[in-house]
């Protein structure tokens, strides 16, 4: 049965394993119910997610335990990054061009219009802050 990765996304697991998730309701709470069900595996494990943004994102966020993949769908974003050595980048991104933000890796998204983007995430420890 096909199923809409924006409102099912998809654990990837230990052994090659794509398990179809609860619909994805907003919210920290989601996160930590999926957090409980792959305890045991989370360092290992990334989350596929799809969203789609109109405006650009209200906070910052941070995975330590891996990177995580942005793929730009449609639309155009720019990410915004700051490294755990000081640096910073920002790296516009089209319908078909990807960044990585490495572990430990501060990121924010400003937004052109409507955007729809792919995520893979390490999301083990993921942090959040003000923007």
């Amino acid at each position: 049965m096909a199923k809409r990765l924006e409102e099912y996304p998809v654990h990837l697991g230990r052994a090659g394993r794509a398990e179809v998730q609860p619909a994805f309701l907003g919210g920290m709470a989601w996160y930590d119910a999926y957090e409980a069900r792959y305890r045991e595996e989370w360092h290992d494990a990334r989350l596929v997610s799809m969203f789609r943004f109109s405006e650009p994102w209200d906070s910052w966020e941070m995975h330590p335990a891996g990177d995580e993949l942005i793929v730009c769908l449609s639309g155009r974003m720019t990410l915004h990054q700051q490294h755990e050595n000081g640096e910073t980048a920002c790296i516009a991104l089209q319908a078909g061009e990807y960044a990585i933000n490495p572990p430990g890796t501060w990121h924010t998204a400003d937004i052109d219009d409507t955007v729809t983007a792919l995520f893979i995430t390490g999301g083990a420890g993921t942090e959040h802050r003000p923007r």
